[in-house]
């Protein structure tokens, strides 16, 4: 078997990374000596990658068949895998499936077999039913965040899944949280623990901020103008608060995006990429958020509602604070509410009254071409400066995705770019451009 010989310090180049930390120095180390690794880390901390080094490491670059699935309990996490696969450029074919998009589309692409598949337990199970792919060379099953993915509502497809996969020999399951029991379905014997959750320098700060009112949306505008303008993450428990806060920071002027399960899956991507990019500062979410979102270093989160678990709690705070920087959740409270059992006493935040300046500098604008119109982002940002006339401070984040493209412009050059470019070409292809 001809096994991958990987570059990893030219893959840490292509990803911005000097080296390794503790942790995924342990798990590469661990993954490639022992079947069943468990691998415990806060959010944040890089265990994307820490399975992934040695995941490749293991597959044979000449066999054209399935030899990882890597099992996730969200679209996001799907398509976040898929994208750091490419990015680290081992020359290893991967796709992400998922449901919310059409079956069809999935078994197009799986015409040729990548080496490693990543997918919703939904979609994946719906796969191996329908025999869409041989599964006699899926030797390793990876469940990432597998707290989420071995839930009640999984646990009958995961079950299913992995009586379907009766060849794999090597299990490795991430998570971020602690108290999870491995149900006995999952065959995980004598696994290797590698727990971090303790060591994190995270220098998370918690504050309450007292509304005085049940309604505390206007609490919320007064909290958000104290913040200023720095990327942030508003948690909800329902889709309707979420609209009803969404409501009113529009009346107050607030940009911002929502991002929840009921969302058609093309709406929750943008909402990702306008908050990656500036567009929207902030991002009202359900805890769909709370994990597996490819998002910016985050300076703040809020407890709008409070979540009904410790777990929830943790994996919301977990996504400020990162990596040994310093951030702060709040949580925002009416005076006559009682904090959970598992949120310890805070310091309360006493805001003061200010106006900052909360609308977005950044539209962005969406391009009818991708990577397989072999578009580049130097492709986009040379015609746009040069025929544009736009100077380096007015373009922003270019995102390239299959199909189709998405670019930060300065807001106010936004609509003359659009103008000026929609149905004219960018290397051979002629492109539609509108503001998303």
């Amino acid at each position: 078997m001809s096994t991958t010989t990987i570059n990893q310090k030219a893959i840490l180049e292509k990803l911005n990374i000097k080296s390794l930390n503790k942790m995924q120095n342990q798990a590469f180390n661990s993954i490639s000596t022992n079947l069943n690794t468990v691998l415990l880390s806060p959010t944040g901390t890089g265990k994307t990658l820490a399975f992934l080094l040695p995941l490749i490491s293991s597959l044979n670059l000449n066999l054209p068949e399935i030899q990882a699935l890597i099992i996730v309990p969200s679209r996001e996490l799907a398509l976040q895998i898929d994208q750091v696969i490419r990015s680290m450029g081992a020359g290893i074919k991967s796709n992400a499936v998922y449901g919310g998009r059409a079956f069809s589309k999935d078994k197009l692409e799986l015409k040729h077999l990548p080496s490693i598949l990543v997918g919703t337990p939904g979609r994946i199970a719906d796969h191996l039913r329908k025999e869409t792919f041989f599964t006699e060379n899926i030797k390793t099953l990876v469940l990432d965040e597998f707290d989420k993915s071995l839930e009640v509502g999984f646990e009958n497809e995961m079950k299913e899944i992995i009586a379907l996969l009766p060849d794999v020999e090597k299990k490795i399951l991430t998570s971020a949280t602690q108290k999870i029991e491995v149900p006995k379905f999952v065959g995980l014997q004598d696994p290797i623990i590698i727990d971090f959750l303790e060591e994190g320098d995270s220098q998370l700060v918690v504050k309450t901020v007292i509304s005085p009112t049940k309604d505390k949306r206007k609490t919320l505008v007064e909290l958000l103008n104290n913040l200023g303008s720095q990327p942030g993450i508003i948690f909800c428990n329902f889709k309707d608060t979420i609209q009803d806060v969404s409501d009113y920071l529009t009346d107050n002027f607030i940009s911002h995006g929502c991002f929840y399960g009921g969302l058609e899956q093309k709406d929750r991507e943008r909402a990702l990429i306008k908050f990656r990019n500036g567009t929207h500062q902030l991002l009202i979410a359900t805890d769909l958020a709370a994990r597996g979102i490819d998002v910016p270093e985050i300076k703040f989160i809020i407890h709008y509602e409070l979540p009904p678990r410790n777990e929830e709690f943790t994996h919301r705070n977990g996504r400020t604070a990162r990596m040994n920087a310093d951030g702060t959740a709040y949580v925002l409270k009416w005076k006559d509410e009682s904090l959970r059992d598992f949120i310890v006493s805070t310091e309360i935040e006493e805001l003061t009254p200010k106006k900052a300046q909360l609308k977005s500098n950044w539209e962005t604008i969406f391009i009818s071409g991708g990577r397989k119109d072999k578009i580049s982002k130097g492709d986009i940002a040379g015609i746009f400066m040069k025929q544009g006339n736009l100077t380096k401070d007015e373009l922003g984040i270019i995102e390239i995705k299959q199909d189709c493209s998405f670019v930060a412009i300065e807001a106010t050059k936004a609509s003359h770019i659009v103008n000026q470019f929609d149905n004219t070409r960018i290397k051979k292809k002629k492109v539609r451009i509108t503001i998303v």
